[in-house]
């Protein structure tokens, strides 16, 4: 029986930082990665690959979505043989979409027979104290990932106040009761998430592919960015963008971006990617005004 560990989160929570920590905790053990990005550009899958060669991304949706999960089924299917080689597979380590459900996927293992060969051994949520109390009010998955958790991560305690803190602590006691919490910066944590698998009873449903909640957009841009500018039209667009993610051209080299409700990193990257692009999900609600923020930076609005 092959361990299926789920790590959810919101957009920018921290779960590929979660990941590259896995991937130094059990280097030398014979896992798979599998990335999943709600936009249709993959953009982890390659910063996760170059500190492991067994990963495999499913970008363009969630896993647990009608038109994704199908391709994600035939992915786990073909793992003992793909990867296997000497060896057998000892786990598989999925960083679901910031959108998906967990709920379901005792439900998909067992309809798919996938159950004979895969056992959930954990599921742990990331949850990020900046944005966690606003879009569980809104958005129902942020909910159902906590619900589903064995373990949540508090990520990003070095960036709020203990009270904060400390009450969305409570938030997630509150949605899931039982479930283990842990604080962290930088999702520096460790726990056994290959442990011993469980029959958890979970039961939910299959995602719609077009999520009203959701919007999402990808931009190639060529000519150097302004920083500044750029910064400043995310702080104004920051009520209706959940997430802006990838590679930009600057003025001494490429960048990488990662925009959040929690904040910004734009930092200088060594090696230029194959192609300067960003993948951006907006609030369903604020799709104009995402749409004017995407259409300008097409334009060269921001361009230095």
């Amino acid at each position: 029986m092959i361990a299926l560990s789920l790590v959810t989160g919101f957009l920018g929570s921290g779960k590929t930082t979660y990941l590259r920590r896995l991937v130094e905790q059990y280097r030398g053990r014979r896992l798979v990665f599998l990335v999943n990005e709600f936009s249709p550009v993959d953009v982890d899958g390659p910063v996760l690959r170059s500190a492991e060669d067994d990963v495999i991304s499913l970008p363009g949706g969630s896993i647990f979505c009608t038109c994704l999960v199908t391709q994600f089924v035939n992915t786990l299917k073909s793992i003992p043989d793909r990867f296997g080689g000497d060896a057998p597979v000892e786990g598989v380590i999925v960083e679901a979409s910031g959108i998906a459900n967990p709920k379901v996927a005792e439900r998909m293992l067992r309809e798919t027979g996938l159950d004979e060969r895969y056992a959930i051994s954990s599921i742990v949520s990331i949850v990020d104290p900046g944005t966690f109390p606003l879009l569980r009010e809104t958005l129902p998955n942020i909910v159902a990932q906590v619900e589903a958790s064995d373990t949540v991560i508090v990520n990003k305690v070095d960036l709020f106040d203990g009270t904060t803190v400390a009450a969305v602590e409570e938030q997630v006691r509150h949605i899931n009761p039982g479930v283990r919490v842990v604080r962290a910066a930088y999702c520096d944590v460790t726990l056994d998430v290959l442990a011993m698998p469980r029959y958890r009873g979970l039961e939910g449903e299959y995602a719609a592919c077009a999520d009203p909640n959701y919007a999402r957009f990808t931009v190639r841009l060529s000519a150097p960015v302004d920083e500044a500018k750029l910064r400043a039209a995310l702080a104004a667009a920051k009520r209706v963008l959940y997430r802006v993610k990838g590679f930009v051209p600057g003025r001494a080299g490429s960048l990488y971006l990662d925009y959040s409700g929690s904040g910004l990193t734009l930092a200088h990257v060594g090696a230029a990617p194959p192609v300067h692009e960003l993948a951006i999900v907006a609030s369903g609600a604020g799709y104009d005004e995402a749409r004017i923020f995407v259409e300008s930076l097409k334009r060269g609005a921001y361009d230095a």
